[in-house]
This record gives C-alpha cells, structure tokens and sequence, in this order.
C-alpha cells in the first residue's frame, strides 16, 4: 500500500494519452499563448495592488519590490517551462509531480489546484460583479441589490452578473482553446491599451518632489512590499495547463511563461513609477483605486470610465485563463482515473473536456452567486506557492533521476534556480496568517480521504501495474 501510493507515471505513458482520441487538439500558437500569460498575470491587482504597496509597505521604492518580486517569480517561471516542453500535456504542477515525486504527491497538487482555481475563478467574478456595476453607476444606472449581492449582504438574493460571466466564459471553453484564445485577445489588448493610456498621460503630471524620500520604509519596506505584490504575478501557471493543447510546445510554452513575464514585469514598473511621480506615495493610503484616484489629483476626472473599463477586462482576461486551467487539471486528474473518467471525455466536434467544463463552471457559479469569499480567498496564495515549491523541488529531483531524458528547455544554473525558487516562496507562506494555514490543512486532509476511499483504488496506473 505505502510503495503503491509512490508510484510514478513514466513520462511515455503521458505521451501516449495525449496522442490519443482522448488527447486535446493542438490549435495555440506563440501570440495566443503569450496573451493568455498577460491576461493571467495583469488583472485588477494593478489598478488596486500598487497604491497599496507603495503607501504602506515601500513608498516611490515600488519599482525595486516589483523587480525582486518579478525576479523571484522568474526563477519558478523558468523550472515550470523546463517541464511544460519536456511533458508537454495537460495538468502542469499535478502532471510535473506524478511522474517525479510520485501519485499521493501528485494527488496532494492536483487536489490543492482544484480549490485554488476554483477559488480564484468565484473571487475574481464577484470582483467583476463589483467593476460592472461600479460602471453602470457613472452612466446613471441603478442596479437592483438584491441582484448584485449574495444571501445577507446588503439586502442581496443572488450575484447575478458574477453568474452571467461564469456562464459566458463556460462556453467559450465549450467551444474550445483556439475561440477562448481569440477573445482573450482582444479584452487584453484593450487592457494594455488603459495602461498605455495612463501612462502617456501620467508622465506629464510626474513632480520629482513626489520621489522623495525613496525608501522610506528602508529595505525592510522595499523586501515587504515585494512579498505583498507577488501575489500581483501569479497566473503565468495557468498557461502550462494548456501544454497538451499548444503547437509547437518545446518553443511556444518558454517563450509565453517569459515573455508574458518580462512584458508584465515591465507594465508595472512603469505603472508604479507614474503613480508615485503623480501623487505622494502617503495619499495613496486613502484609496482603493489608486490610478483613477492619481488622475483625479491632476484634473484629469474624464479618464476614470476608461480606467474602469480597463479594470473590467483587466478581471475578465484573469477569470478566463484561471477557469481554463482549472478544467485541465480536473481532465488530467480524471484521464488518470483518480477522478470520474466521464470528466475526460472530450466533446467529438469541440475536442474539449465538456462534462468538467460544465461541472465546474456550475460549482463556481454557485461559490460567486450565494456565498462571501472574503475569508478563503487567502487560500489562493497558500496553494498557488505550495504548487510553486513542489514544481521547483521536481526539477532537482528529476534533473537527479533521470539525466538522459531530453529537455527541450533547461531551467539555468540547477539546482540554485529552484532552490532560490522553494526559499522564497516557503517564506511567503509562513507570512500568511495562520488561519489560512489551518484551512488548507483542512482541505488537504479531505483531498486525502477522497484519496483514499476513491483515487486509490480508481488509479489507472496502480490498474497497470497490477495486471
């Protein structure tokens, strides 16, 4: 029973599947999968996220937590593409551990990134909800609560346009990669645009004063600053979910993970510095909506409707990539036979995992339309750097085991990359509150009884080995 559970899924055998009729259709290109990486990593966080940072924690220093938060970032980044081209299907961090630490620590992963996706998914369009309405009332339009709000909030029934949202994003990953890729596209186009659009206009409002005193908060402020807004960059993950599904993949997946990466890095920084040079970094204390509140200060009240738009595709992009990546890994998870294999039946026209699509867009309907998120929402960051450690300490572990097999894209300078990547993030876990360490003890410890009474005896490989 002990050995069985540490049994590891050869790599062929990965392959096979993928190729298979129950293999996904490989229809993403370079452009489609690097916008999925902005879309994922740019979202609400840099229009709320920065002024936030910069008044409590790193003052105009911003800029130096947002590059050691990114560098941080890219050392994860880059032990996630050296698997992504050398196990090119789907599941990322539960496929990366099944075949080098074994099928309990893969189930531990798979099970962690199914309530982190799912989390983010009903989080982030109640947070949509929030923007959508938030507009309608500049143009003078009045919302009904009880169809904005959950049961008990503000006189609320149901988040109705947090479900409408699920609901369309549902079936874009109905119809498929390339259709969710295209639309992705354009909202984060339009995304990048707002950006763009501020900074051209915040650079002409920046007071050199405004920089001063740089650090206020000493380097103590700029490392916690950076610990805070790391949060700002996760999601370039999610797009190695998509690995089964990408052309190209030992070329497409290194160039999205780091380009995507490098680009986001780039569009913070520059955001971060605008901000800080338009208003002093003490006034962003009162605000929730740091670059509308900015262009406020200056006179400039017309663009607050732009910048709300680009907030709202901002979310959008942000629910569209975590919703895709929660349904692959629930298909990897369900090919393997450690969940219902009716969730890995691929639709014969749309060649997507349907039943799991549905499934989870109706879970996280009801998560956005009923229930507050507020207190489980730090479960995101607590799973998101446990998978972040688990890919990290694989590399080594497989770099160890199996030298001679061919690695399209090798992570650099192994094992100080992934060591580098494990210290950092494990730090970022002990920061989080200890309540949250407890709830994701909780639902570990159901991911294993589930496990035990089903997985186990379900796994398709331990049915191999068997016979």
């Amino acid at each position: 029973m002990t050995r069985k559970i540490f049994w590891k899924k050869p790599i062929s055998s990965l392959l096979d599947a993928s190729s298979g009729d129950q293999g996904l259709k490989r229809v993403l290109g370079s452009g489609g999968l690097l916008l999925m990486g902005i879309g994922a990593i740019i979202g609400a966080g840099i229009f709320i996220l920065t002024g936030i940072a910069s008044a409590n924690y790193s003052g105009p220093a911003l800029i130096l937590s947002f590059m050691i938060a990114g560098a941080a970032c890219l050392f994860t980044a880059l032990c996630y593409a050296e698997f992504a081209t050398m196990v090119p299907v789907a599941g990322s961090a539960y496929t990366y551990s099944y075949v080098t630490l074994g099928e309990i620590w893969a189930w531990i992963i798979g099970w962690d990134l199914i309530l982190e996706y799912l989390v983010i998914v009903a989080a982030v369009s109640v947070g949509w909800s929030s923007y959508l309405v938030n507009i309608f009332m500049k143009l003078g339009l009045t919302l009904p609560s009880s169809l904005i709000n959950p049961i008990g909030i503000n006189g609320g029934i149901i988040n109705l346009p947090a479900v409408l949202i699920i609901a369309v994003i549902t079936g874009l990953l109905v119809r498929g990669a390339r259709e969710s890729s295209n639309f992705n596209a354009v909202i984060v186009t339009v995304k990048v645009a707002v950006i763009l659009i501020f900074l051209m206009i915040g650079v002409n409002y920046i007071n050199p004063a405004n920089y001063h005193p740089f650090m206020p908060y000493g380097w103590s402020g700029v490392f916690k600053g950076a610990a805070i807004i790391f949060f700002a960059y996760i999601g370039f993950d999610a797009i190695t979910t998509a690995a089964e599904e990408v052309k190209k993949p030992q070329r497409t997946i290194p160039i999205a993970i780091v380009g995507s990466l490098i680009i986001s890095s780039m569009l913070y920084i520059a955001v971060a510095a605008v901000l800080n040079g338009m208003v002093p970094y003490l006034d962003f204390k009162t605000t929730a909506a740091p670059v509308a509140y900015a262009l406020g200060r200056v006179g400039i009240h017309w663009a607050d409707i732009i910048v709300s738009v680009g907030a709202l595709c901002g979310i959008t992009s942000v629910l569209l990539v975590n919703m895709f990546g929660q349904t692959r890994i629930f298909f990897a998870m369900s090919r393997d036979g450690l969940l219902p294999e009716r969730f890995s039946k691929v639709h014969k026209n749309f060649k997507t995992p349907i039943n799991g699509i549905i499934l989870v867009g109706v879970v996280a309907s009801v998560l956005a339309a009923f229930l507050p998120l507020n207190d489980i929402v730090e479960l995101v960051n607590i799973g998101t750097l446990a998978a972040f450690t688990l890919v990290s300490a694989a590399v080594i572990v497989l770099r160890r085991q199996r030298p001679d097999i061919e690695r399209p894209f090798k992570c650099p300078l192994v094992p100080v990359v992934p060591a580098a990547a494990i210290v950092f993030c494990i730090f970022l876990i002990t920061q989080l509150p200890t309540v949250t360490h407890l709830r994701f003890v909780v639902w570990l410890s159901i991911g294993l009884t589930v496990y035990y009474f089903y997985g186990k005896r379900k796994s398709k490989l331990t049915a191999n080995h068997s016979s």
